[in-house]
C-alpha cells in the first residue's frame, strides 16, 4: 500500500512540474467557459444603425432618440438620401438604415398611421431579423407610450427590407464560414503538424544542414498546403455557387486573391504554431483548442460580435477568420471592389508577416 502511495505521489509530482499539463488541466477549462460563456449568444447589442428622416420633425426625434436609449442600437449617422443606403451597407459598418416617410407627425394626426422602413444588411440572415423584431419592438413601446399619453389610437408600420439576401437563406452566410473554418483547418494545423513530425523524428535537423538554404525547406514544406488549400477553396465555391446558388456578385479574380492571402496567413500560423511545439501531440492540441475554438466563435460565423464584452471584440481583432469572413462575403455577395475592403486586406497582410517574422526568428533562418 506505501508503494502504491508513492506511486501516486510521484504521478502529482510529474504533473505538477509540467507547466504544459497543468495549463492543459486548468487553464483550457477557464478559457474555455469564459469563450461559451460571453460570446456564445444570440442576441445583439451595441448594432450600428443609420437614420434617414424625410420628415425631421417632433414626433421622429422622439423615435430617434427612444432608439438611442436602447442597448440595442447604436445610430452611427444620418444620412441625406436612399443613394446613400447601399453606399453605407459596402463599408461594412452600418447593418440597418431607419427610414422615416415625409410628413410622418401630419400622417399620425390625420390618418392615424404612419410609416417607417427598417432596410437591414441581411448577409448576416439571423442577425438582419433580430433587428428587424427588436426594431418593431422598440417601435411598439412608442405606440404604447403615445396612447397612453394622448389616449388616442396610432398605429407605427413597421416595414422590413433586406438587402443582399432578400430570401435570408442561411447559406449565404454559412458558405462563407465554413469556407474559412476549412481553409484554417487544412492550413494551420496539417503546416504545424507536418513540420513537427519531422522534428519529433529527427529528421528536421538533418534538412536543415542540407543544400538547400533553411528558409527553402520551410517554403517547400508548406508549398503542398498552398495548393491543396487552393483545390479546397475552389472546390467550396463551386459547391455554394451550383449546388446552392451561393451568387459571386464581386470579381473572381479578387475572391481568388483573397483567399490565397488568407491561405498564407493561415500557413504563417501554423509555421508559427510548430515552432512552439515539440511533438504532434501539442501541435494537434494547440491548432484545435487555440485556433479552432476561436475561429468558430470569435470570427463572426455564428456569433455577432458587436454583441460580445468589449475584450472579447479586441481578442476577436486578432483572428485572422474574422477579417476574411468580412472580405469573402464583402465580394461575393455585395459585389464590392478592393476599395471597400482594403483596409481587412492589409490586416491580413500585416498579421502574415507578423507570423512569418516570428518563425524566421525562432527557427533562427535568415534570409539572404
Amino acid at each position: 500500500m506505501k508503494r502504491f502511495i508513492g506511486f501516486i505521489k510521484k504521478e502529482f509530482y510529474h504533473i505538477f512540474r509540467d507547466k504544459r499539463s497543468l495549463f492543459i488541466l486548468f487553464g483550457m477549462p477557464i478559457a474555455q467557459i469564459l469563450l461559451f460563456g460571453f460570446a456564445i449568444t444570440n442576441e445583439i447589442n451595441n448594432v450600428d444603425i443609420a437614420i434617414l428622416d424625410h420628415s425631421n420633425d417632433v414626433e421622429t426625434q422622439k423615435i430617434i432618440n427612444k432608439i438611442k436609449s436602447s442597448p440595442y442600437f447604436n445610430v452611427e449617422n444620418q444620412i441625406q438620401s436612399e443613394r446613400e443606403i447601399e453606399s453605407e451597407f459596402k463599408k461594412g459598418k452600418v447593418k440597418a438604415v431607419l427610414i422615416f416617410e415625409p410628413d410622418f407627425s401630419k400622417n399620425l394626426v390625420t390618418k392615424k398611421v404612419a410609416v417607417i422602413q427598417a432596410v437591414t444588411d441581411a448577409t448576416e440572415p439571423n442577425v438582419a431579423n433580430t433587428i428587424a423584431n427588436y426594431t418593431a419592438a422598440v417601435i411598439q413601446n412608442y405606440q404604447l407610450q403615445k396612447k397612453q399619453a394622448t389616449i388616442s389610437q396610432v398605429k407605427v408600420d413597421v416595414q422590413s427590407r433586406m438587402f443582399y439576401n432578400p430570401e435570408l437563406k442561411s447559406v449565404f452566410n454559412f458558405v462563407p464560414g465554413v469556407m474559412t473554418v476549412i481553409l484554417m483547418l487544412v492550413s494551420a494545423m496539417m503546416t504545424s503538424i507536418s513540420i513537427t513530425r519531422e522534428k519529433e523524428l529527427g529528421t528536421m535537423e538533418i534538412l536543415l544542414v542540407s543544400p538547400l538554404k533553411p528558409f527553402q525547406v520551410i517554403v517547400g514544406k508548406v508549398f503542398p498546403y498552398i495548393f491543396l488549400s487552393i483545390i479546397n477553396a475552389i472546390v467550396i465555391l463551386l459547391l455554394g455557387y451550383f449546388v446552392f446558388k451561393m451568387p459571386i456578385n464581386g470579381s473572381l479574380f479578387l475572391l481568388m486573391f483573397e483567399s490565397i492571402l488568407f491561405i498564407i496567413s493561415a500557413l504563417s500560423l501554423g509555421i508559427l504554431i510548430s515552432t512552439i511545439s515539440d511533438s504532434q501531440q501539442t501541435a494537434m492540441m494547440l491548432s484545435l483548442m487555440g485556433l479552432m475554438l476561436p475561429v468558430i466563435i470569435l470570427s463572426g460565423f455564428i456569433f455577432p460580435i458587436n454583441s460580445m464584452p468589449m475584450p472579447m471584440q479586441i481578442i476577436s481583432n486578432i483572428i485572422p477568420a474574422k477579417w476574411f469572413i468580412i472580405i469573402v462575403k464583402a465580394i461575393m455577395l455585395k459585389g464590392v471592389g478592393i476599395q471597400y475592403i482594403w483596409k481587412e486586406t492589409l490586416v491580413l497582410i500585416g498579421m502574415t508577416v507578423f507570423f512569418i517574422a516570428l518563425s524566421i526568428k525562432k527557427y533562427k533562418i535568415r534570409l539572404e
